[in-house]
């Protein structure tokens, strides 16, 4: 256990600085939402949007579970290398992102738009949000949005060879992710400003590609720790 407490802290910063990517793809349908909330349900508006969020993370949780036994069953294998590779690219090309030198990472989205088109309408359905169920339900929903961040964070997760392990990572990168999507009025504009900061972006950029080539397997894994 000792050992996940600085890979939680690394979903969580992951989160937290992806969202500048968050604003752009989460930051309108939030607003939708909110708009989607009935005038005499408005008094609950926080409720509703904490269990919005909540069922948004818990769906990260999930698919961490549900793809981390995937990994559990390719642990003995020789795809796990394979696995752990494309994870550290794909950490590595979300360093380039979060820096904002490479926005190859955003194509990654299209492999999920196919999944999308199945979940939309039943979000649909689900409008106006009247009721702390149904606002759950629909950010469970949410939380299958196609998003490069998510996949990326996603298949690292998996890579570690244990579901509990994976889900838990992808709930820390959850809530990573409120500030952003949750703060209003001045405090959302004061977290903006600070992870939209260059200097914040690249920094947290330099760190998440150090963690990609730390993931990397090979020797230089021991020389990393030791630095």
């Amino acid at each position: 256990m000792p050992e996940l407490i600085p890979l939680l802290g690394s979903a969580l910063v992951l989160g937290l600085l992806g969202g500048g990517h968050c604003l752009g793809m989460c930051g309108g349908l939030m607003g939708a939402l909110t708009l989607a909330i009935p005038p005499e349900q408005r008094g609950r508006r926080l409720r509703l949007l904490l269990a919005y969020n909540i069922g948004r993370i818990l769906s990260y949780a999930a698919a961490g579970l549900l793809l981390g036994l995937a990994g559990v069953a390719l642990a003995s294998s020789p795809l796990a290398t394979g696995l752990r590779v494309v994870a550290a690219l794909l950490l590595i090309a979300m360093g380039l992102y979060l820096a904002g030198w490479w926005s190859g990472l955003t194509r990654i989205e299209a492999l999920g738009r196919g999944l999308w088109r199945h979940v939309q309408p039943l979000a649909t359905r689900l409008l106006p949000v009247s009721s702390l169920p149904r606002a759950l339900l629909l950010g469970a929903l949410w939380g299958w949005l196609p998003c490069g961040l998510v996949y990326s964070t996603l298949l690292w997760a998996a890579s570690q060879g244990d579901a509990l392990h994976s889900a838990a990572l992808m709930l820390a990168f959850g809530v990573g992710t409120w500030p952003v999507l949750l703060a209003t009025g001045l405090a959302a504009e004061r977290v903006g400003s600070l992870l939209r900061n260059r200097g914040v972006r690249m920094a947290g950029g330099v760190l998440v590609i150090l963690f990609g080539l730390w993931t990397l397997p090979g020797p230089h894994q021991h020389w990393l720790m030791g630095h």
